[in-house]
């Protein structure tokens, strides 16, 4: 089954384990934040992503060299579930992050984790593994982070706005609260950043294509508009000849009005320039245009 758009961009960002503890530290900061569940009373984390399935124990034995509780097979279909449930683990994750097991009042964003440059975007990359979304861009332009705490939405927002060059927007949802952008020159950076080059790639590539496709279709649009004036121009141009013609005044007229009226009669499809060729001598488009227009006044004075 070939992967969704924003697995895609999560299996590219998996590839790479943090070489930094500090790195390792800031990245399961933003999984947690983000994740499903985490308490003093134990941590839940829920994904369908395999690869993000298979770098998460790596990162929890670097960043606290502890393993998970209970871990998922897998082989198994859906959603894949890790938790932790030892109080010591518990614990010891939190101090990690500069939090007091006995007494946890909030989730926030704890600014020593996430000092350095490294550890801001390592952070982003786990808040976006865990918690995060991006549309497929041939559908739509729209990418996401997602978690329960208002503290963490606000912060993150902040931070972001610290190593890009744009400002996320923050609006709440069914009581979460989001992180999100729509700009596709916004998504595709945010997504480089965070180590999806290519995933960031497909997206400027979907914009193209759309921007070619829409020029296509306004240039087919602007041609089909031009046909139909010249087929309506035709035919005024036809009626007005035959009208002089039943009323016995196109033998009556100069010669190079009769000669335009017989070009136009002989070629009915003919464009003006085309029309302005055959002329003895080849006359100018605009020439041409003021002949049949000639012929028209003419044949509405004679029925007016």
């Amino acid at each position: 089954m070939a992967l969704s758009f924003s697995a895609a961009a999560k299996a590219e960002i998996c590839r790479e384990l943090p070489a930094k503890s500090c790195c390792a530290l800031a990245e399961c900061f933003g999984i947690l934040l983000y994740s499903n569940s985490f308490q003093s009373s134990g941590i839940k984390i829920i994904t369908e992503s395999r690869d993000f399935a298979v770098l998460l124990p790596k990162l929890f034995k670097r960043a606290f060299d502890l393993t998970f509780d209970g871990y998922p097979s897998l082989a198994a279909p859906g959603k894949l579930t890790f938790q932790i449930w030892e109080r010591e683990k518990v614990a010891a994750i939190l101090a990690a992050f500069g939090f007091d097991a006995r007494d946890l009042v909030s989730l926030h964003v704890n600014l020593p984790v996430v000092e350095e440059d490294c550890c801001k975007a390592a952070f982003l990359r786990g808040a976006f593994l865990a918690g995060g979304s991006v549309t497929d861009p041939g559908k739509g332009y729209h990418m996401e982070l997602t978690t329960t705490h208002q503290s963490v939405a606000r912060e993150t927002e902040a931070l972001a706005r610290e190593v890009l060059p744009f400002k996320p927007k923050l609006a709440a949802r069914g009581g979460a609260q989001v992180l999100y952008l729509k700009q596709s020159e916004q998504i595709s950076d945010f997504l480089t950043y965070l180590g999806a080059p290519l995933a960031a790639m497909g997206i400027m590539e979907a914009r193209l294509e759309k921007e070619l496709n829409n020029k296509v279709n306004r240039r087919c649009n602007c041609d089909d508009a031009n046909i139909t004036k010249v087929v309506e121009a035709a035919q005024e141009q036809l009626a007005a000849i035959r009208s002089l013609r039943a009323a016995g005044k196109l033998e009556n007229l100069p010669a190079k009005l009769r000669q335009a009226a017989d070009a136009r009669e002989n070629n009915p499809s003919a464009s003006l320039t085309e029309l302005a060729a055959m002329m003895e001598p080849p006359i100018t488009k605009p020439a041409m245009n003021n002949r049949m227009k000639k012929l028209v006044a003419l044949a509405k004075e004679e029925t007016a």
